[in-house]
């Protein structure tokens, strides 16, 4: 019991110990000897001597309470300008250097001894994968293959000490299916800041790498990315959006991040967890998916061994692309081909409602359909997929708002 009271008493003296040491002007209570009228001018001195130390503690103390919950919970944080005014007018007796930089590290330490955040030692890393589960089951709508391949990938991976490399995942499947929201989804669950962690990288083919002819370039300023990143986060998170469009040089650029290594006297990229969303694959899955359909078998009972060995003899015919071309299939650097199903019409209806809610507006069931009725399906015959998956729905209800 008072061993759990001692940091909170530090915290105080922290605090408060100014109020008797170095540059604490003496309170005219301690110049003024002698009996006093309480209701007299002495008492009123007195008072208002209280009450100017109490007020300077207060001040002091919301000073330290905003900087230590900048440290550690990267909030009220204010601009660089600001905080050069505030340490340049010093307080009433006392000034926040007086404590010093020190005493904020152990105040920092002292929360993360118990916050569940700091359990990985470093509390921008979260790791919650409880929520992640949670919210993929709850917002991922028709893809139990998808939602049962990153959850045991990525626990399994964070649940190993030391792992032999890093954790490399390859999502696949038509535009809107949900690769990107699972992406973004996995960054806000293992990051504090999701993605604008500072451990989380995210690079888009055609954004990043649009030059054949800058190649080189672009290889030597990604390796540096992600070196440079790792360094600064023991583990990171690379996302790397359109991968089919990546050059293959690229690909082989990075290989060595992902391969295993033995870490001797070089930065461990051991820790680190690599996404590839790619939209190959997408036709291979579709059939698989029409092909049970047709066959009146539910889309649930396909299985992630079927599916990918038919992803994989897709993804190794010659082609013209990274994926095929690279070293990473041949070498079995990707630990999972993760397959994203195509969505049907109540899929769909689900992705509005979720839309409606965000926005924390009301719905019927009548809104759904229509919302879901604006989207074209395929194949022609069958009309039984979204060709555009769930990405413009929330677009979409705008049109369908009182």
């Amino acid at each position: 019991m008072g061993q759990g009271r001692l940091p909170a008493r530090c915290l105080l003296l922290l605090l408060l110990g100014g109020l008797g040491g170095r540059g604490t002007p003496r309170g005219p209570w301690e110049e003024e000897q002698g009996p006093v009228a309480g209701g007299g001018p002495w008492g009123r001195a007195r008072y208002e001597a209280v009450k100017k130390q109490l007020g300077a503690v207060g001040a002091l103390s919301k000073q330290y309470w905003q900087y230590l919950a900048c440290r550690v919970w990267q909030e009220g944080c204010k601009g660089e300008e600001e905080e050069e005014e505030e340490e340049s007018s010093p307080g009433p007796g006392w000034s926040l250097p007086l404590v010093g930089q020190d005493y904020l590290e152990i105040l920092s330490a002292w929360y993360c001894s118990f916050s569940k955040c700091c359990k990985t030692g470093d509390c921008r890393i979260l790791n919650n994968v409880t929520g992640l589960e949670a919210d993929l089951n709850g917002q991922l709508h028709g893809q139990h293959l998808a939602k049962e391949v990153v959850i045991r990938a990525v626990q399994g991976f964070l649940q190993i000490l030391q792992p032999q490399k890093a954790l490399v995942l390859s999502f696949h499947g038509w535009s809107g299916t949900g690769k990107n929201f699972v992406a973004r989804m996995l960054a806000s669950h293992l990051y504090r800041d999701g993605v604008k962690s500072e451990c989380v990288r995210v690079f888009i083919s055609l954004f990043h790498f649009p030059h054949h002819k800058y190649m080189d370039s672009y290889k030597a300023q990604l390796k540096k990315q992600i070196s440079e990143t790792v360094q600064l986060c023991k583990q990171s998170l690379f996302i790397f959006d359109e991968a089919e469009k990546l050059h293959f040089s690229l690909l082989d650029a990075i290989k060595p991040f992902m391969a295993r290594n033995d870490n001797k006297g070089q930065v461990d990229y051991r820790r680190s967890i690599f996404l590839f969303l790619s939209n190959l694959g997408g036709n291979t899955i579709n059939e698989v998916a029409l092909d049970f359909w047709r066959a009146g078998r539910a889309r649930e009972e396909i299985s992630m061994e079927f599916l990918e060995q038919q992803l994989r003899l897709e993804l190794l015919e010659p082609a013209d692309n990274g994926y095929a071309r690279s070293h990473l299939l041949e070498e079995n650097l990707i630990d999972f081909f993760v397959p994203f199903l195509p969505l049907e019409y109540h899929h769909v209806k689900l992705c509005a409602r979720d839309a409606f809610l965000a926005r924390g507006l009301p719905y019927t069931e009548a809104a759904l359909d229509e919302v879901a009725r604006t989207m074209v399906f395929v194949p022609k015959e069958e009309k039984l997929f979204s060709a555009q998956g769930c990405k413009s729905v929330p677009q979409r209800i705008n049109y369908f708002l009182p």
